[in-house]
């Protein structure tokens, strides 16, 4: 539960940098809905956008042996702009950010802010790590929990009785049934 927590809240506070950093550079009227917007927006992307991004690679996997390398890559950014493009206008219609400025404000209100979102979602992917690690540790802090620590890496495991044995058999080939029988042989 923790981890959904932290990671909601952390992509929430991107999301919102992101959709004001749209209101300010597009045509687009973000303004006090930006954290509604936020939370519809983080929801899109942490529950819907994997499925949508999903389905629309499959339909393109089914003619992916007929384009070049250079198509593909196309391809793919075609994929990744589509699905920026329905979170925009889903977050559009269910929060309170309009989109204006006559037909090329809107033009520029529905085609500019994917691409925002593209490279707002590249941002993130490359210091969601840090920023999901900073937000537990304020979780942690604030619920007044330790914060979990993670194994040494250089400690050695305790090995369980399954890898124990499949070591065993690594060593002779033999398992430890075959074992006991060799050696009930033996005794004979």
């Amino acid at each position: 539960m923790k981890k959904w927590i932290v990671r909601f809240a952390s992509l929430l506070v991107f999301n919102i940098v992101v959709l004001l950093v749209i209101g300010f550079l597009t045509p687009a009227k973000v303004g006090w809905s930006a954290l509604w917007a936020g939370i519809v927006m983080t929801a899109l992307v942490i529950w819907i956008k994997p499925a949508v991004h999903k389905w629309f690679r499959s339909m393109a996997a089914k003619s992916a042996n007929q384009r070049t390398k250079a198509g593909e890559k196309v391809v793919e950014f075609l994929l990744a702009f589509a699905v920026a493009f329905l979170v925009w206008i889903v977050t559009v219609w269910l929060s309170g950010v309009v989109i204006g400025g006559g037909f090329f404000g809107a033009f520029w209100g529905y085609v500019l802010p994917p691409v925002i979102l593209l490279i707002g979602w590249a941002i993130y992917d490359a210091v969601d790590d840090k920023v999901e690690a900073h937000a537990g540790a304020l979780y942690d802090k604030a619920s007044g929990s330790r914060a979990t620590t993670a194994t040494d890496a250089s400690a050695p495991a305790i090995p369980t009785p399954e890898a124990a044995a499949g070591r065993r058999e690594l060593q002779d080939g033999l398992t430890d049934e075959q074992r006991r029988m060799l050696d009930e042989l033996g005794k004979s």
